[in-house]
């Protein structure tokens, strides 16, 4: 009788978290389409672009390992709704960008920050929100709603800066973002707190169980390469057929990629309901494919090819994001859920090293080795994930 009262008051507020997740994601996404912008209209050098990049990396780390442990000890809800509060200022440094590139640092490092602190937290609190007393879905549709939102807040927030900042001043590009986070910190204000009762001394949560080593950990860093590559590696290998078009394609690029992973989520479902591990190893055979794809389109400086390998690589981000997120909600307990997850978001950024590992190994080959020997240890990752599963305890 209580949970029937509880459910209808509830049953919408998973979205309402949900897009919490969106406003920081697209935070977070929405300068990288604009380095060129920056490049040309700053003149900064390749070597600082690249430094505000990786800046957003570093904020990550410490907002994963402070976000995951402090929404499991103080709850979900002050953790996440600080993190968009601090994403929106994170913006509002980034503003003030083209009065000094200091403030593009702050702005990078605090967008890092927040999103590390929502990924974990975030993904809980939209999991627990997911099931009963909140909801009465099926097992594993908390994972898949918050990780469609998040794939929905970088894709979209990528897009739309893109589109603003190739016929707007950059500034403008900032403002959906803005707005966005007003909108969804009011509408989560009255979103219950669901974080279980912490119990003393009890530190469990699940690092040590055979499936999350065996097959788990090998996926991670597959989540976030696939996607580095698509948008920020594989754009400059067709730049000459570019024009003036290179900060709309940067932005399709990005929408291609996290579109593609946004919409492959049903077919996840699908998969993971017959097996397990099968989101897993065919997204590690799409991410192989899209390397391939973009082998391709780096010998031909082809755009369209390479907009190919980027829905490529979307399929395989969207289903070994599914995947891990799945995983580690049955894996770890519910009061060690959170940390379970900052820890696997933190190896799935390991892959956002991608472009930096493929900038230093053009110094001594070619982009299409490159790809194609990425394209080969994605298939063999598949292989080895698959044979470490026969002798993982269920």
């Amino acid at each position: 009788m209580t949970e029937c009262a509880v459910l209808p008051a509830t049953r919408r507020a998973w979205p309402r978290a949900a897009w919490l997740i969106t406003a920081v994601g697209w935070g977070a996404n929405q300068f990288s389409p604009l380095l060129g912008a920056y490049r040309r209209e700053m003149g900064l050098s390749a070597a600082t672009v690249t430094g505000l990049f990786a800046i957003y990396v570093l904020g990550l780390v410490p907002g994963l390992l402070l976000g995951g442990p402090g929404a499991d000890r103080y709850g979900r809800r002050p953790v996440v709704l600080g993190a968009v509060v601090l994403s929106a200022l994170a913006t509002g440094a980034l503003l003030l960008g083209e009065v000094g590139v200091p403030w593009l640092g702050v702005g990078r490092f605090a967008s890092g920050f927040a999103m590390g602190a929502v990924l974990a937290a975030g993904s809980a609190w939209v999991k627990e929100l997911s099931h009963p007393p909140h909801d009465d879905t099926a097992e594993g549709t908390g994972a898949r709603r918050a990780s469609l939102f998040l794939s929905a807040g970088f894709g979209i927030g990528g897009l739309v800066a893109a589109l603003i900042a190739q016929w707007a001043p950059l500034d403008v590009a900032y403002l959906p973002h803005l707005v966005l986070s007003a909108v969804a910190l009011v509408a989560a204000l009255k979103v219950p707190e669901t974080a279980p009762r912490a119990q003393p001394g009890k530190r469990v949560t699940g690092i040590r169980d055979p499936r999350f080593r065996r097959m788990v950990v090998p996926v991670a860093p597959w989540v976030f390469a696939a996607p580095a590559t698509g948008f920020a590696v594989l754009p400059s290998l067709v730049e000459s057929r570019l024009g003036d078009a290179e900060t709309v394609f940067a932005g399709a690029a990005i929408a291609v990629v996290l579109g593609a992973g946004l919409l492959i989520q049903p077919v996840g479902r699908r998969l993971a309901a017959r097996a397990i591990l099968l989101p897993a190893l065919i997204g590690l055979a799409a991410v192989g494919t899209g390397m391939l794809l973009g082998l391709a389109a780096a010998v031909s400086a082809q755009p369209a090819v390479a907009l190919l390998a980027d829905a490529a690589l979307g399929c395989g981000y969207g289903l070994c994001v599914t995947f891990g997120l799945t995983e580690i909600a049955r894996i770890a307990p519910p009061e060690g859920l959170a940390r379970l997850a900052s820890v696997w978001w933190a190896l799935t950024y390991v892959g956002f090293c991608a472009p930096y590992v493929f900038a230093l190994l053009t110094q001594v080959t070619t982009p299409p080795v490159i790809l194609g020997s990425a394209a080969a240890l994605a298939f063999l990752t598949g292989a080895g994930v698959a044979l470490r599963h026969r002798t993982a305890p269920s």
